[in-house]
Protein backbone atom coordinates (compact mmCIF):
# COMPACT_ATOMS: atom_id res chain seq x y z
CA UNK A 1 0.00 0.00 0.00
CA UNK A 2 1.05 3.52 -0.62
CA UNK A 3 0.87 6.67 1.23
CA UNK A 4 1.08 9.71 -1.62
CA UNK A 5 3.12 13.05 -1.29
CA UNK A 6 3.50 16.52 -3.50
CA UNK A 7 6.48 18.39 -2.27
CA UNK A 8 6.74 16.27 1.16
CA UNK A 9 2.84 17.56 1.51
CA UNK A 10 0.73 14.16 2.83
CA UNK A 11 -2.69 13.52 0.61
CA UNK A 12 -5.65 13.98 2.79
CA UNK A 13 -9.31 13.29 1.69
CA UNK A 14 -11.94 15.53 3.58
CA UNK A 15 -14.92 13.47 4.61
CA UNK A 16 -17.09 16.06 6.76
CA UNK A 17 -15.52 17.68 9.66
CA UNK A 18 -12.69 14.67 9.46
CA UNK A 19 -9.67 14.01 6.99
CA UNK A 20 -8.48 10.77 6.08
CA UNK A 21 -5.40 9.33 4.50
CA UNK A 22 -5.83 7.58 1.50
CA UNK A 23 -3.78 4.82 0.48
CA UNK A 24 -3.35 2.95 -2.92
CA UNK A 25 -2.88 -0.09 -3.90
CA UNK A 26 0.55 -0.95 -6.24
CA UNK A 27 -2.22 -1.67 -9.40
CA UNK A 28 -3.88 1.80 -8.20
CA UNK A 29 -0.90 3.49 -8.23
CA UNK A 30 0.08 2.17 -11.44
CA UNK A 31 -3.22 2.66 -13.09
CA UNK A 32 -2.45 6.36 -11.31
CA UNK A 33 0.79 6.62 -13.07
CA UNK A 34 -0.65 5.64 -16.28
CA UNK A 35 -3.12 8.13 -16.63
CA UNK A 36 -0.30 11.13 -16.37
CA UNK A 37 2.31 9.36 -18.56
CA UNK A 38 4.37 7.48 -16.43
CA UNK A 39 5.08 4.15 -16.22
CA UNK A 40 5.60 1.73 -13.12
CA UNK A 41 9.35 2.81 -12.71
CA UNK A 42 8.79 5.66 -11.07
CA UNK A 43 7.54 3.54 -7.87
CA UNK A 44 10.97 2.88 -7.53
CA UNK A 45 11.45 6.43 -6.07
CA UNK A 46 9.08 5.23 -3.38
CA UNK A 47 10.64 4.52 0.40
CA UNK A 48 9.30 1.75 2.92
CA UNK A 49 7.58 3.24 6.20
CA UNK A 50 6.26 0.38 7.89
CA UNK A 51 4.70 -3.17 7.40
CA UNK A 52 1.11 -4.32 9.50
CA UNK A 53 0.37 -7.27 11.43
CA UNK A 54 -0.63 -9.16 8.21
CA UNK A 55 2.67 -8.40 6.41
CA UNK A 56 1.42 -5.67 4.23
CA UNK A 57 4.38 -3.58 2.94
CA UNK A 58 3.42 0.37 3.59
CA UNK A 59 5.43 2.68 1.45
CA UNK A 60 5.50 6.66 0.61
CA UNK A 61 5.70 8.67 -2.87
CA UNK A 62 6.51 11.80 -3.39
CA UNK A 63 4.67 12.72 -7.07
CA UNK A 64 6.51 15.96 -6.46
CA UNK A 65 10.04 15.75 -5.88
CA UNK A 66 12.43 15.01 -8.64
CA UNK A 67 15.17 12.70 -8.20
CA UNK A 68 18.87 14.00 -9.69
CA UNK A 69 19.73 10.67 -10.81
CA UNK A 70 16.26 10.18 -12.42
CA UNK A 71 14.75 11.71 -15.59
CA UNK A 72 11.26 10.77 -14.03
CA UNK A 73 9.57 14.18 -14.06
CA UNK A 74 7.19 15.54 -11.07
CA UNK A 75 3.31 15.37 -11.53
CA UNK A 76 1.39 18.38 -11.84
CA UNK A 77 -0.33 19.00 -8.18
CA UNK A 78 -3.76 20.50 -9.19
CA UNK A 79 -4.42 17.31 -12.05
CA UNK A 80 -3.45 14.86 -9.06
CA UNK A 81 -5.53 16.46 -6.42
CA UNK A 82 -8.31 16.44 -9.22
CA UNK A 83 -7.92 12.65 -10.44
CA UNK A 84 -7.64 11.97 -5.92
CA UNK A 85 -10.47 13.72 -4.87
CA UNK A 86 -8.40 15.06 -1.88
CA UNK A 87 -6.00 17.72 -1.32
CA UNK A 88 -1.76 17.78 -0.55
CA UNK A 89 -1.80 19.57 2.53
CA UNK A 90 1.11 21.08 4.87
CA UNK A 91 1.76 18.48 7.42
CA UNK A 92 1.88 21.16 10.16
CA UNK A 93 -1.51 22.56 8.92
CA UNK A 94 -3.40 19.55 8.76
CA UNK A 95 -2.54 18.94 12.58
CA UNK A 96 -3.64 21.96 13.70
CA UNK A 97 -7.10 21.59 11.63
CA UNK A 98 -7.94 18.31 13.41
CA UNK A 99 -9.77 17.57 16.85
CA UNK A 100 -9.82 14.15 19.08
CA UNK A 101 -12.00 12.46 16.94
CA UNK A 102 -9.91 12.62 14.02
CA UNK A 103 -8.65 8.79 14.34
CA UNK A 104 -8.59 8.46 11.02
CA UNK A 105 -5.23 10.61 10.84
CA UNK A 106 -2.11 11.29 12.55
CA UNK A 107 -3.90 10.58 16.36
CA UNK A 108 -4.17 6.54 17.10
CA UNK A 109 -3.26 3.81 14.90
CA UNK A 110 -0.49 3.43 12.22
CA UNK A 111 -1.06 6.75 10.87
CA UNK A 112 0.75 8.97 12.96
CA UNK A 113 4.14 6.89 12.71
CA UNK A 114 3.46 6.61 9.70
CA UNK A 115 2.62 10.39 8.26
CA UNK A 116 5.68 11.86 10.36
CA UNK A 117 8.40 8.99 9.33
CA UNK A 118 7.46 9.02 5.80
CA UNK A 119 7.55 12.68 5.59
CA UNK A 120 10.89 13.02 7.58
CA UNK A 121 12.09 10.07 5.58
CA UNK A 122 11.29 11.08 1.94
CA UNK A 123 12.71 14.81 3.18
CA UNK A 124 15.99 13.23 4.15
CA UNK A 125 16.21 11.84 0.35
CA UNK A 126 15.28 15.18 -1.57
CA UNK A 127 18.19 17.00 0.68
CA UNK A 128 21.08 14.19 0.48
CA UNK A 129 20.83 13.77 -3.56
CA UNK A 130 24.44 14.35 -3.81
CA UNK A 131 27.26 13.14 -1.88
CA UNK A 132 29.17 16.37 0.40
CA UNK A 133 32.50 14.99 -0.88
CA UNK A 134 32.64 14.62 -4.48
CA UNK A 135 29.75 15.83 -5.56
CA UNK A 136 28.59 12.93 -7.88
CA UNK A 137 24.98 11.60 -7.62
CA UNK A 138 23.76 9.29 -4.66
CA UNK A 139 21.98 6.60 -5.34
CA UNK A 140 18.77 5.42 -2.56
CA UNK A 141 18.81 1.62 -1.96
CA UNK A 142 15.89 -0.16 -2.70
CA UNK A 143 13.78 0.05 0.80
CA UNK A 144 15.14 3.74 1.12
CA UNK A 145 16.99 3.62 4.46
CA UNK A 146 20.70 4.67 3.30
CA UNK A 147 22.03 6.49 0.24
CA UNK A 148 24.89 5.28 -2.03
CA UNK A 149 27.80 7.52 -3.53
CA UNK A 150 28.84 5.11 -6.15
CA UNK A 151 31.94 7.55 -7.01
CA UNK A 152 33.32 6.45 -3.38
CA UNK A 153 31.01 3.95 -1.83
CA UNK A 154 30.25 6.21 1.20
CA UNK A 155 27.02 5.37 2.45
CA UNK A 156 24.66 8.21 4.06
CA UNK A 157 22.18 7.25 6.63
CA UNK A 158 19.20 9.23 7.80
CA UNK A 159 19.51 11.24 10.70
CA UNK A 160 17.56 12.97 13.39
CA UNK A 161 18.40 16.21 15.55
CA UNK A 162 17.92 15.42 19.90
CA UNK A 163 15.86 18.48 20.58
CA UNK A 164 15.00 18.78 24.67
CA UNK A 165 11.48 19.78 25.31
CA UNK A 166 10.94 20.94 28.86
CA UNK A 167 7.83 21.81 31.26
CA UNK A 168 8.88 23.99 33.95
CA UNK A 169 6.79 24.30 37.57
CA UNK A 170 7.51 26.09 40.40
CA UNK A 171 5.87 23.47 42.09
CA UNK A 172 1.83 25.00 41.61
CA UNK A 173 2.33 26.38 38.06
CA UNK A 174 3.64 26.05 35.28
CA UNK A 175 6.20 28.01 32.43
CA UNK A 176 4.56 27.83 29.26
CA UNK A 177 5.89 30.24 26.52
CA UNK A 178 5.27 31.37 22.51
CA UNK A 179 7.21 32.45 19.43
CA UNK A 180 5.89 34.85 16.65
CA UNK A 181 5.37 32.13 14.18
CA UNK A 182 2.36 30.15 16.80
CA UNK A 183 -0.65 30.63 15.60
CA UNK A 184 -2.88 33.34 17.91
CA UNK A 185 -2.96 32.15 21.45
CA UNK A 186 -1.27 28.66 21.48
CA UNK A 187 1.59 28.14 24.44
CA UNK A 188 3.80 25.30 24.78
CA UNK A 189 6.69 23.85 26.69
CA UNK A 190 10.46 25.40 26.54
CA UNK A 191 12.33 24.04 23.30
CA UNK A 192 15.91 24.50 21.95
CA UNK A 193 18.61 21.72 20.43
CA UNK A 194 21.05 19.99 21.95
CA UNK A 195 24.58 21.33 21.54
CA UNK A 196 27.39 18.65 21.03
CA UNK A 197 29.46 17.17 24.10
CA UNK A 198 25.68 17.88 25.86
CA UNK A 199 24.07 15.97 28.08
CA UNK A 200 20.42 16.06 28.22
CA UNK A 201 20.08 18.02 31.95
CA UNK A 202 22.68 20.15 30.67
CA UNK A 203 20.72 21.05 27.25
CA UNK A 204 17.79 21.49 29.63
CA UNK A 205 19.53 23.80 32.12
CA UNK A 206 20.75 25.80 29.40
CA UNK A 207 17.35 26.15 27.07
CA UNK A 208 15.83 27.23 30.21
CA UNK A 209 18.31 29.52 31.44
CA UNK A 210 18.75 31.15 27.45
CA UNK A 211 14.98 31.57 26.96
CA UNK A 212 13.60 33.06 30.28
CA UNK A 213 16.46 33.62 32.76
CA UNK A 214 15.59 30.84 35.18
CA UNK A 215 17.44 27.77 37.15
CA UNK A 216 16.05 24.46 37.54
CA UNK A 217 16.95 21.37 39.33
CA UNK A 218 14.93 18.27 39.80
CA UNK A 219 15.19 17.11 35.85
CA UNK A 220 13.02 14.03 35.02
CA UNK A 221 12.87 12.48 31.79
CA UNK A 222 9.61 11.76 30.99
CA UNK A 223 8.63 10.43 26.94
CA UNK A 224 10.25 10.80 23.48
CA UNK A 225 8.84 11.72 19.79
CA UNK A 226 10.32 11.77 16.46
CA UNK A 227 8.59 15.56 14.94
CA UNK A 228 9.71 16.13 11.64
CA UNK A 229 9.64 20.07 12.06
CA UNK A 230 11.76 21.77 10.79
CA UNK A 231 13.65 18.72 9.83
CA UNK A 232 13.80 15.72 11.41
CA UNK A 233 14.05 16.08 14.97
CA UNK A 234 14.28 13.80 17.94
CA UNK A 235 11.86 15.28 20.80
CA UNK A 236 13.48 14.35 24.43
CA UNK A 237 10.54 15.78 27.13
CA UNK A 238 11.56 16.00 30.62
CA UNK A 239 10.04 18.02 33.73
CA UNK A 240 11.73 20.68 35.75
CA UNK A 241 11.78 22.20 39.02
CA UNK A 242 12.58 26.31 38.75
CA UNK A 243 15.08 26.26 42.06
CA UNK A 244 12.83 27.96 45.17
CA UNK A 245 12.76 31.77 45.21
CA UNK A 246 13.79 32.33 41.74
CA UNK A 247 10.99 32.36 39.28
CA UNK A 248 10.92 35.82 38.02
CA UNK A 249 10.98 35.45 34.04
CA UNK A 250 13.44 37.07 31.85
CA UNK A 251 11.82 36.25 28.48
CA UNK A 252 14.86 36.47 25.77
CA UNK A 253 12.93 38.47 23.14
CA UNK A 254 15.33 36.96 20.22
CA UNK A 255 13.99 33.27 21.03
CA UNK A 256 10.84 34.00 22.37
CA UNK A 257 7.33 36.07 21.65
CA UNK A 258 6.48 36.01 25.25
CA UNK A 259 6.37 33.72 28.20
CA UNK A 260 4.17 33.41 31.74
CA UNK A 261 3.27 31.15 34.44
CA UNK A 262 -0.36 29.48 34.21
CA UNK A 263 -2.07 27.99 36.69
CA UNK A 264 -3.56 24.60 37.40
CA UNK A 265 -7.36 25.70 36.49
CA UNK A 266 -6.71 27.81 33.60
CA UNK A 267 -4.07 24.75 32.34
CA UNK A 268 -7.26 22.10 33.01
CA UNK A 269 -10.02 23.88 31.32
CA UNK A 270 -7.45 24.74 28.03
CA UNK A 271 -6.94 20.68 27.78
CA UNK A 272 -10.87 20.25 28.14
CA UNK A 273 -11.93 22.23 25.14
CA UNK A 274 -13.38 20.74 22.67
CA UNK A 275 -13.11 21.16 19.03
CA UNK A 276 -10.45 21.81 16.57
CA UNK A 277 -7.60 23.88 16.50
CA UNK A 278 -9.48 26.63 14.12
CA UNK A 279 -12.49 26.33 16.12
CA UNK A 280 -11.11 27.12 19.35
CA UNK A 281 -9.24 30.29 18.16
CA UNK A 282 -12.42 31.48 17.62
CA UNK A 283 -13.75 30.77 21.60
CA UNK A 284 -12.68 33.62 24.48
CA UNK A 285 -10.08 31.70 26.57
CA UNK A 286 -6.94 33.13 25.41
CA UNK A 287 -4.98 29.65 26.34
CA UNK A 288 -4.64 27.25 23.39
CA UNK A 289 -2.54 24.30 24.16
CA UNK A 290 -0.27 22.15 21.41
CA UNK A 291 -2.60 19.51 19.22
CA UNK A 292 -2.89 15.77 20.99
CA UNK A 293 -0.24 15.23 17.87
CA UNK A 294 2.12 17.03 19.99
CA UNK A 295 4.15 15.59 22.77
CA UNK A 296 4.27 18.65 24.72
CA UNK A 297 0.23 18.48 24.80
CA UNK A 298 1.10 15.19 26.79
CA UNK A 299 3.52 16.90 29.01
CA UNK A 300 0.96 19.35 30.12
CA UNK A 301 -1.67 17.01 30.57
CA UNK A 302 0.68 14.50 32.99
CA UNK A 303 1.40 17.84 35.03
CA UNK A 304 -1.77 18.70 35.63
CA UNK A 305 -3.23 14.87 36.76
CA UNK A 306 0.27 14.84 38.77
CA UNK A 307 -0.68 18.10 39.60
CA UNK A 308 -4.45 17.23 40.37
CA UNK A 309 -3.46 13.96 41.71
CA UNK A 310 -6.73 12.17 39.23
CA UNK A 311 -6.40 11.44 35.61
CA UNK A 312 -7.88 14.22 33.37
CA UNK A 313 -11.21 13.74 32.11
CA UNK A 314 -12.77 15.55 28.50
Amino acid sequence: MFYLFHDLDPLLQASGHRYLVPRLSRAELEGLLGKFGQDSQKIEDSVLIGCSNQQEAWFALDLGLKSASSVRASLPRAEMEAELGGSFVKLRQAVFQLNSADSSLLFTAQAPPLCLQAQALLRWHDGHQFCSRSGQPTQKNMAGSKRLCPANKIIYYPQMAPVVITLVSDGARCLLARQSAFPKGLYSALAGFCDIGESVEDAVQREVAEEVGLEVEDIQYSASQHWPFPNSSLMIACHATVKPGHTEIQVNLKELEAAAWFGLDEVTAALRRKGSFAQQQGEASPLLLPPKLAIAHHMIKKWVEKQSGSPLTA
